[in-house]
């Protein structure tokens, strides 16, 4: 099976970042140093190598370095199934970024032709206990995964319905102002609905294929909507008083709900304990992982911020184990070095501090 890992990553002015110049082989990457020193700021430069809005979801004026303002450049050199990219992601004072791949213009979208990356964060830590659009934003990212189209579709289905819901709230009531939006929606909805069944069936495939230490978590997609584009149609006709009334669209993809259970124990992933809920969501992305290893010839890069945080000993060597035999460029963060001792000299170190508000990188090994 082929690789996919960055053999450099260089940041200019990108977050607490002035410069940064690393030079890595395939091996994880394990990254420690206090907090706020500049960790994550690596992790979230190599999440805008993938179509989306990167891990924390800012814009591009959002992660320029103060306070100079000037912009940020992101360069990496990428290799893949597809052989070595260089990969440039640019924003110009604040400008939307732009992609560059061997020097020539490229859509988002293509970054996910060349590559597929999986995160896990802190904040998801709360996925099942919080509302249900984090969860929606969760299945899409392992959809997209999958599907690099899933974005394009995705924007197609939400423009068309903030139309509709424009022409709602408006209180208009001309059927054939509607008739065109609702086509649209009915045809994206559906095919949004049938990528995010295949990412499920995908990730229960890789899950009941491996052996693990983590707990295997069941998901099932509530959805309340027709899986059929002509049914969708008509259903979106149909419904047209009530969303009047309501203001806004009440059915269709943007309101499914993502619903996860501890398979051995049957308890739903929100009451399960604090640990357990974390040890799913490795379990999912290392299920997430296997199944686009075999998916697109490679297994993805791994950006796992703060890993350690919920895990005991035991788990974290486990999920370093589970890494290294998946030959994934795991890029993972914590405060202590300590925290990284079970996977030894299997992964490159790097230190991260801060010296007069600017982040510094050591490469220990």
């Amino acid at each position: 099976m082929a690789s996919l890992y960055l053999s450099n990553l260089t940041l200019s002015h990108f977050r607490s970042h002035k410069r940064a110049v690393l030079e890595m082989d395939p091996r994880p990457v394990a990254i420690h140093g206090d907090n706020g020193a500049g960790k994550t700021n690596i992790l979230e430069a190599i999440s805008l190598l993938s179509p989306g809005r990167g891990l924390r979801r800012s814009s591009a004026e959002d992660m320029t370095r103060r306070p100079e303002a000037l912009g940020w450049k992101i360069t990496a050199l990428l290799h893949g199934p597809l052989g070595v990219s260089e990969v440039e992601v640019v924003s110009e004072k604040g400008s939307a970024r732009q992609v560059r791949i061997d020097s020539k213009p490229a859509p988002q979208t293509a970054l996910g032709r060349i590559a597929r990356v999986l995160w896990l964060i802190p904040s998801m830590d709360r996925l099942w206990i919080e509302g249900a659009e984090g969860r929606r934003r969760f299945l899409d990212r392992m959809t997209l995964s999958f599907l690099p189209d899933h974005a394009e579709i995705s924007l197609a289905y939400e423009k068309a319905m903030r139309e509709r819901n424009r022409l709602l709230k408006d209180m208009v009531r001309e059927p054939s102002w509607y008739a065109a939006l609702e086509a649209r929606m009915a045809e994206t909805g559906v095919a949004i609905h049938h990528n995010r069944q295949y990412a499920l069936s995908a990730l229960a495939a890789a899950q009941d294929a491996a052996e693990t230490t983590f707990p295997t978590a069941s998901l099932t997609l509530e959805c309340d909507m027709p899986d059929d584009v002509e049914a969708m149609r008509a259903a979106l006709s149909d419904n047209r008083m009530r969303d009047l009334s309501a203001g806004r669209t009440l059915i269709g993809p943007h309101r499914a709900d993502l619903i996860g259970t501890f398979a051995a124990k049957g308890i739903a992933a929100r009451d399960c304990s604090t640990g357990e809920q974390k040890a799913l969501l490795v379990s999912l992305i290392l299920a997430n992982a296997r199944a686009l290893a075999a998916d697109f010839g490679a297994p993805p890069l791994l950006l796992l911020d703060e890993v350690a945080a919920h895990l005991d000993a035991g788990r974290r060597a486990a999920l370093y184990d589970e890494i290294v035999a998946l030959g994934a460029q795991a890029w993972m963060t914590g405060t202590d070095d300590g925290l990284f001792d079970a996977i030894g000299d299997r992964a490159q170190k790097l230190l991260v501090s801060e010296t007069d508000g600017i982040s510094n990188v050591t490469v220990q090994a």
